[in-house]
């Protein structure tokens, strides 16, 4: 028998299968030790045969097979070679997304802890072994003990007597390291709505693979989520639930361990390594029949699986930033195509791409236009924070805001205060008017550069003077970037001593369970106020929360971006949906210092409809995406000779394709990242647009041709961060 191997190297010029003899009892998909350039290293099993291409004695041997079952799935195989030629990387990186970091590594192992039981044949003690009487007294008593604890208890030689006089039996018991769990007493499914069950029965009736749930904050989405799990799990199949950030996992974890019980298994970067090593294990064992987590738990090792569920589509959080480089949705559609199953996709604020895929009938799209409870979405009052500056008021919170903190305070209900510090560069907005800087060419906003002191357009590479004034109205009070969060909580105690604040950042969530202690601590009513950034932003239920606080709603909506808009949008309608879930009605307080953009007026009256109407012009308009692809080409080195020589091969590479393709491209240009370096490493871009994705193949080689061991190439699709 022949093994078809897959070394674990990271390279392209071993990208292939290497062939090892081995016995009749191995199996695809084991992890095996081969020998290989002298050295002996990790590999794959992709397939077996019989027969080989190659002499009996030009083929080595296995040098070991773990001891464990295979661990990786079949499907395995074939997602393997479709996201190698989607995004141009070597098959082992793409194994490698299937299994644990530490696994790999050999860091982490199955943990085992010896157990003492009675044995069902009695034995005869002389009434002088004092000791061993009592330990056998003891076992009948418990069943059975730990073999630690009873040596400590009854003395090791005394227990080692026993059980070698056949009188109790010792037994090796796998320990499973769990992860925590908010305890919560089981529940069956709930009543659904009717328009719950019309959604449900939309997605089990049609015959579409891809369904968009388009539902406002509180209509019920997670319990649809639920029962397509229920459903998939009845047809004796599994389903895999992904949520955008770590922060959101514990409180939908603890929904499905209460629905699910043990059935549900968690897998997130948050986890320990033995935690992670054992919910892995379980959901390939077939232990676990549902995976729980962020976007690399779209790759657990599930077989037949029934339901794919991605909540919150549109986050960011959802695009991979290292190799491979992939959209979590479009690998989701590779594993639904291949267990034919349904994939459900929700938000309350879909990407403008997935919502006009759902209007143009290419996904059955599902709408929710009410809250669960009857209740109306909260109130939302602008803040004009221009004229609480002329008014003398410099602090982070507007009049209206500390009027209702006061209010929910001495109510007893609770408050959250988001804010928004998303992205690397400041914008300069004017405090007289409101006016961001903008580009004259993209219309997107400036960044400022204070190394250059200038201004920077990310899309087109224009370089402006950074000005006195502001070119709107004269005013000298040009403002950069925004308040942080502790900043704001400093002055919360200043405002009110006698309120409890937590703060729930980067800062704040670093260590182990950290997010899951902070949220824990809210949810228990242990604090008043809790001060965030994006994390808190969306998914959370707390039924106190009465008032939502957005402080420098401006910072997402001057990005320089052309998805500035559509983000602020999103942030804006998910974080003012954690008010007023419960019984009492919610407030939203939206500080800006723009309250007549035409963004924050279609936020305000939580109109997606008339919003994307409005984007979807600008951007067929203006050819951004979905009329285009944005393609980055980036280049690193530690040095500037090794990037610009790979940058130039690139960028010529890609004028040679423009020259025979002139009609696929609408902009393209090379230039410094707006980030100049990283951790050491210079960057440069090639930026381009495209009418479509036709030329990306040829792309993605140019990447691979230049990318050497002082240069490292690799290509973004319409990226998230263009910093």
């Amino acid at each position: 028998m022949y093994a078809q191997v897959i070394v674990d190297i990271a390279h392209s010029q071993v990208d292939r299968i290497f062939e090892y003899s081995c016995g009749d009892d191995v199996r695809a998909g084991s992890r095996v030790k081969v020998p290989f350039g002298g050295r002996i290293i990790d590999g794959f099993i992709v397939g077996l045969s019989e027969k080989s291409s190659f002499p009996p004695d030009k083929i080595k041997p296995l040098s070991e097979v773990y001891e464990e079952p295979p661990a990786l799935v079949e499907e395995c195989f074939s997602l393997m070679n479709e996201i190698s030629a989607r995004y141009r990387v070597p098959k082992a990186v793409c194994l490698r997304l299937f299994l644990p970091a530490e696994m790999r590594a050999g860091r982490v192992h199955e943990v085992y802890k010896k157990i003492v039981k009675l044995s069902d044949g009695g034995i005869t003690l002389s009434k002088s072994a004092k000791k061993q009487l009592e330990f056998i007294e003891y076992l009948k008593e418990c069943g059975e003990a730990e073999y630690t604890a009873l040596c400590e208890q009854f003395g090791r030689g005394a227990v080692n007597a026993v059980i070698e006089k056949g009188g109790a039996l010792l037994e090796k018991v796998k320990i499973n390291r769990a992860p925590a769990v908010w305890e919560a007493p089981a529940e069956g499914g709930k009543v659904l709505t009717p328009a719950q069950q019309a959604a449900l029965e939309s997605i089990e009736n049609t015959e579409k693979t891809v369904h968009l749930i388009h539902g406002v904050t509180g209509s019920g989405k997670t319990e649809i989520y639920l029962n397509v799990i229920s459903r998939a799990l009845e047809r004796g199949k599994t389903a895999i639930f992904l949520v955008p950030e770590i922060s959101l996992t514990p409180q939908m974890f603890s929904q499905l361990r209460r629905r699910f019980g043990e059935k549900a298994a968690i897998l997130h970067s948050g986890l320990s390594a033995g935690e992670r090593f054992d919910e892995w294990w379980r959901l390939r064992t077939g232990e676990a029949k549902i995976a729980i987590g962020a976007r690399s738990a779209i790759f657990s090792p599930l077989e037949n699986i029934g339901a794919i569920i991605i909540d919150e589509e549109h986050d960011g959080s959802y695009f991979s930033e290292s190799a491979p480089r992939y959209s979590t949705v479009e690998v989701a559609e590779m594993r639904a195509k291949n267990n034919g199953c349904k994939l459900i996709l929700g938000s309350a604020t879909p990407s403008v791409e997935t919502y006009s895929k759902a209007i143009s009938g290419e996904y059955n799209l599902i709408t929710l236009t009410q809250r669960i409870n009857g209740k109306p979405l909260p109130h939302i009052t602008i803040a004009d924070m221009r004229k609480e500056v002329k008014r003398g008021n410099n602090s982070a919170f507007s009049s209206a805001l500390r009027e209702e903190l006061a209010d929910t305070l001495e109510s007893g209900n609770q408050a959250i205060l988001f804010l928004n510090r998303r992205g690397y560069s400041h914008t300069v907005i004017c405090q007289d008017c409101g006016y961001a800087l903008k580009c004259e060419n993209c219309d997107v906003s400036l960044a400022y550069h204070s190394e250059e002191n200038c201004l920077k357009c990310h899309y087109c590479g224009a370089k402006y003077h950074m000005p006195r004034a502001c070119p709107e109205c004269g005013g000298l009070h040009l403002r950069y970037g925004g308040t942080g969060t502790q900043r704001v909580v400093a002055d919360l105690k200043k405002e009110f001593p006698e309120a409890r604040i937590l703060r729930m950042d980067n800062d704040t969530t670093s260590g182990k369970e950290g997010h899951y202690k902070i949220l824990r601590q809210f949810a228990e009513k242990k604090a008043d106020i809790l001060v965030g950034t994006q994390m808190i932003a969306k998914g959370h239920d707390f039924p106190s929360v009465t008032l939502v606080g957005i402080l420098d709603a401006d910072m997402s909506l001057h990005f320089s971006d052309y998805r500035a808009g559509e983000r602020t949008f999103q942030l804006i309608t998910q974080v003012a949906g954690r008010s007023g879930r419960a019984g009492e009605a919610g407030k939203v307080v939206l500080q800006t210092f723009s309250p007549e953009n035409y963004i924050l007026r279609y936020a305000v009256n939580y109109d997606y409809s008339g919003f994307f109407a409005n984007e979807i012009n600008l951007r067929q308009a203006t050819k951004f995406p979905p009329y285009s692809l944005i393609v980055r080409v980036m280049v690193t080195a530690e040095d500037d000779g090794p990037a610009l020589e790979a940058l130039k091969g690139v960028y010529f590479g890609t004028e040679k394709l423009r020259s025979e393709h002139p009609r696929e491209f609408i902009f393209l240009n090379k230039m410094h990242s707006p980030i100049k370096k990283i951790q050491g490493r210079v960057r440069y871009q090639v930026l381009m647009r495209l009418e479509s994705g036709a030329l990306l193949p040829e792309i993605y080689d140019l990447s691979v041709k230049y990318t050497t061991q002082n240069a490292l190439v690799y290509v973004e699709e319409n990226p998230v961060n263009l910093s």
